[in-house]
């Protein structure tokens, strides 16, 4: 029985993302993708009006999916400074589950393709900084953390923190775990000066 149309367009999704988690992979062409899923590049075009809509497909689970679960951990954990750990380790773990989103997340895999995705994954950058601002204004409220300390400095610092972890394990071909290193690098962050009644990790 043929796909319906809705889980053809996830079939090209997940076939684009596993053709993305190839560690050497370069500009990735509808002929190629088309060759994976075994059929003609016409009948991609019956999903997708371009490979830039792909692209956004891929983009749109990222949102979602991160946000949903952010929600889920800021609805749930009380701790405004566990809130901004919670964060990190989610944004780190999505990657290492998700090698070819990485790509995504980084802008490597857009390079060359229509420049209106780069803005969109800078948006979503932005987005996850302004959510790491909140929690750490939250943290402040709860005097969890120094009242003066710049919370956008801070959430800048944290977001350029998890990006790099992402350029480094998408640059490696994958073999660097984006969470090496976590736990002491937490240690670090977490027992500056700048945070005091510091919260232990549950972990």
């Amino acid at each position: 029985m043929a796909a319906k149309p809705g889980e053809r367009k996830e079939q090209i999704l997940q076939v684009l993302a596993g053709m993305l988690e190839e560690p050497r992979g370069g500009k990735i062409t509808t002929a190629a993708l088309a060759a994976k899923l075994d059929v003609s590049e016409a009948a991609l075009y019956r999903h997708f009006a371009s490979k830039a809509q792909m692209f956004d497909g891929l983009i749109e689970f990222i949102e979602k999916t991160l946000f949903s679960l952010i929600n889920k951990l800021m609805t749930e954990e009380k701790s405004g400074i566990r809130q901004v750990e919670g964060i990190i380790a989610l944004l780190l773990g999505f990657a290492k589950k998700n090698p070819g989103m990485t790509r995504v997340l980084i802008g490597d895999a857009l390079v060359n393709e229509d420049d209106r995705l780069q803005a969109r994954i800078s948006q979503l950058h932005d987005r996850l900084e302004a959510t790491l601002k909140q929690a750490l204004r939250f943290a402040a409220s709860e005097q969890q953390i120094r009242a003066d300390l710049d919370v956008s400095a801070e959430a800048n610092m944290l977001m350029c923190y998890v990006a790099g972890r992402w350029h480094q394990f998408a640059k490696s071909g994958f073999k660097r775990d984006p969470m090496e290193y976590w736990e002491a690098q937490r240690n670090q962050i977490f027992s500056s000066e700048l945070f005091m009644h510091a919260v232990p990790s549950n972990n």
